[in-house]
């Protein structure tokens, strides 16, 4: 049983280079820069299409904006998208995920599959608008 009690060795030339308590530093190890790890996000594709209904007509003179928008995408990445785009910080973003599905077709009694989205609705301070058309 020498698995348990082999003890493993340090690697030579791994003290002070560069490694911190976990947090790895970019550059020399005095200058102070740290680097921790923050990935800029590419919000081009976050938001697909403004959606264009009755309903989300109404309520745009209310400051209500509603977006069709990536499955993937989250609140923080709508309020980062809309800030780059139409240069207004949101006050709230909600999220509504319709998922897809099965239904029969009037026509012919096929099975029909609707897809699914996900919208965002974009709620703005008094004041702000957007341009959408």
């Amino acid at each position: 049983m020498a698995l348990f009690g082999l003890k493993k060795e340090e690697k030579k030339g791994d003290e002070g280079q560069g490694s911190r308590g976990g947090i790895s530093t970019s550059g020399n190890v005095g200058s102070g820069t740290v680097n921790l790890g923050i990935v800029t996000r590419d919000l081009s594709g976050v938001l697909i299409a403004p959606r264009l209904t009755e309903k989300a007509a109404s309520r745009n003179d209310a400051g209500v904006y509603t977006f069709i928008v990536r499955r993937d995408a989250t609140k923080y990445d709508v309020r980062d998208a809309i800030r780059a785009l139409f240069g207004v910080t949101p006050r709230k973003v909600t999220m509504v995920n319709r998922p897809p599905r099965t239904t029969r077709s009037r026509a012919r009694g096929r099975a029909v599959t609707v897809p699914g989205m996900k919208k965002a609705n974009v709620f703005l301070k008094k004041g702000d608008r957007l341009d959408l058309i």
